[in-house]
């Protein structure tokens, strides 16, 4: 297509391309005006029983702890899990990432610590979802240790590294802008092609029927 029957095409069908000016408009209005948004966040850590040889419980944190952990996150992402989720009221985003203790000599996910988060546009919300989380996340690691009859002694137990605490969320707009606007740009231009070259075909059908002798 050449720059002139480009132009022309444009021209052609500005409707389409002021169409695109005003949703265009419209996500721009939203970038700058979002709908609050906020993530809770909390940290649990599951950890090993007392013994004589190590009373500090978060010194004796095992791999092992870390792969049990892992094995209820991948239960509650079962759609039974999900369903036991949103029947204990947790809806919404959520999520429950296995984090690591942020040093160079541990290899990742050896520390069964996990990270839960939660996002909803009331901060209280959000809270009370993580705390649903955690509490079903705690029920399943009781439960696992019942199954088993694992003496009261011997049972590992989770505990609440930091509580849940939401935040607001916010991005960057000027890059929100920026997208907004290439994806206008890009969408509108797109259409007006595709309807000009839609339109001027039907047209030209239309033109060859009516020349057709009865």
């Amino acid at each position: 297509m050449s720059p002139e029957a480009f132009v022309g095409a444009l021209l052609r069908r500005w409707y389409v391309l002021l169409l695109a000016l005003l949703l265009t408009a419209a996500g721009a209005y939203h970038v700058l005006k979002p709908t609050p948004l906020y993530r809770a966040s909390a940290v649990v850590v599951l950890k090993p029983p007392v013994t004589g040889n190590q009373p500090n419980q978060l010194a004796n944190l095992q791999p092992t702890l870390a792969t049990v952990s892992y094995d209820v996150v991948q239960q509650l992402g079962t759609p039974a899990g999900q369903a036991e989720l949103a029947a204990a009221g947790v809806h919404g985003v959520y999520a429950l990432s296995p984090r690591n203790s942020g040093t160079n000599a541990t290899p990742q996910y050896l520390i069964p610590s996990l990270q839960i988060t939660a996002d909803q546009s009331d901060p209280n919300t959000a809270d009370a979802v993580t705390q649903h989380v955690i509490d079903v996340y705690t029920a399943h690691i009781v439960a696992l240790q019942n199954s088993q009859h694992v003496p009261t002694a011997a049972r590992m137990t989770v505990s609440v590294l930091v509580p849940p605490n939401a935040g607001l969320v916010s991005g960057t707009k000027s890059r929100g802008l920026v997208g907004v606007a290439l994806l206008g740009a890009f969408g509108g231009i797109a259409a007006a092609l595709w309807s000009d070259r839609w339109l001027v075909g039907r047209a030209e059908r239309r033109r060859r029927t009516a020349l057709v002798p009865a």
